[in-house]
């Protein structure tokens, strides 16, 4: 599938998206563990697509949104009762990151995962327009056949004369239970392991 490129306005420097995920990983390691008992079922680090050369790491399942939110997602997701995250990382510039939100009903679930796929689709231009000068394109990767409903997409991000970096977005709705995951590292979408992260949306739904 042919990636669609925009060229135009989009972000921060991979430098400091690096320096703004590592803050979001020490905020996420000081914070309390969230009782397991209330907190929606989430991706373990073995859950994700394996990275070459370092194990993944995965942080605690704590209450609330990430801060910063993930890419993308800013005010997208509600920070509710009812709303919990997991940061991981490796020994190098990949990342991920899983948001859970226990919506009110199967049909409220099944509006914010519209919201979400949305912003997803989105990502790119909306990046474009904040970041003038940069180029990004993206993909639908389509759906995948697990929990109510499952989307993947990616976005490819380009600021001038800065490193190249990738993302993979996973929408995931189970009931009235609603996740989204995001993985990163520098590079573009063809280095993106979307096989695999099919594999890790799959293990999300079932661990909703």
């Amino acid at each position: 599938m042919r990636s669609r490129s925009i060229v135009g306005p989009a972000t921060v420097t991979a430098a400091a998206a690096v320096a703004l995920l590592t803050a979001a990983a020490a905020t996420a390691t000081a914070a309390p563990a969230a009782p397991r008992t209330t907190a929606p079922g989430f991706l373990t680090a073995d859950d994700l697509p394996p990275h070459s050369t370092s194990p993944w790491y995965e942080g605690p399942v704590s209450k609330g949104l990430p801060d910063p939110e993930p890419f993308c997602m800013t005010r997208a997701i509600p920070n509710t009762a009812g709303t919990y995250h997991r940061l991981f990382g490796t020994d190098y510039d990949t990342h991920a990151s899983q948001v859970s939100v226990k919506a009110a009903s199967p049909k409220a679930a099944g509006k914010l995962a519209a919201k979400l796929e949305k912003r997803a689709a989105n990502c790119a231009a909306d990046w474009l327009r904040d970041n003038p000068g940069s180029t990004a394109s993206w993909d639908d990767y389509g759906t995948v056949d697990t929990g109510d409903s499952a989307h993947l997409y990616g976005v490819h991000t380009a600021p001038p004369e800065s490193e190249h970096g990738v993302n993979l977005f996973a929408v995931v709705r189970k009931g009235a239970k609603v996740t989204v995951i995001r993985w990163a590292e520098m590079g573009t979408l063809a280095d993106a392991p979307v096989a695999a992260f099919r594999t890790t949306t799959t293990m999300a739904a079932a661990r909703l």
